[in-house]
C-alpha cells in the first residue's frame, strides 16, 4: 500500500527576501524531518536546519524533532531578534522624558 502525504508549507523571512515552499510528506512526519525535507536550507546559507527556532502559525514549537506535523501547517523558521523590544521602549521612553524636560 502506498504512503499516504500531506501537504505543508515552509516559510522564511529573510532581512532581504522571503520565501514559502509547499512540500509533500509523509503522514506522521516529525516537524524537523518536514522542515529538512524541504531543502528550503539550499536557499539561505545562513540557517542552520538541524537547530534553527521554528513554529506553526505563529507558535513556537519547543520539541520540534518530536512534533508530528497535520497536513496544512506553516511551519514558520524564526531568525534571531536584532534588537530586545523592552531595551527599545525602554530607549523611546527615556528620550520621551528627556524631551518632556527640556520643553518645560
Amino acid at each position: 500500500m502506498a504512503e499516504s502525504l500531506i501537504s505543508i508549507e515552509v516559510v522564511y523571512a529573510a532581512v532581504d527576501r522571503q520565501l514559502l515552499i509547499t512540500v509533500w510528506v509523509p503522514q506522521g512526519s516529525t516537524l524537523r524531518s518536514a522542515l529538512l525535507a524541504s531543502s528550503i536550507g539550499e536557499h539561505f546559507a545562513e540557517l542552520d536546519l538541524a537547530t534553527c527556532p521554528v513554529g506553526i502559525f505563529g507558535k513556537q514549537v519547543m520539541n520540534p524533532e518530536q512534533h508530528v506535523i497535520q497536513a496544512g501547517d506553516r511551519i514558520e523558521i524564526y531568525r534571531p531578534l536584532l534588537a530586545d523590544p523592552k531595551e527599545v521602549r525602554r530607549l523611546r521612553a527615556a528620550k520621551a522624558a528627556q524631551a518632556r524636560k527640556r520643553g518645560q
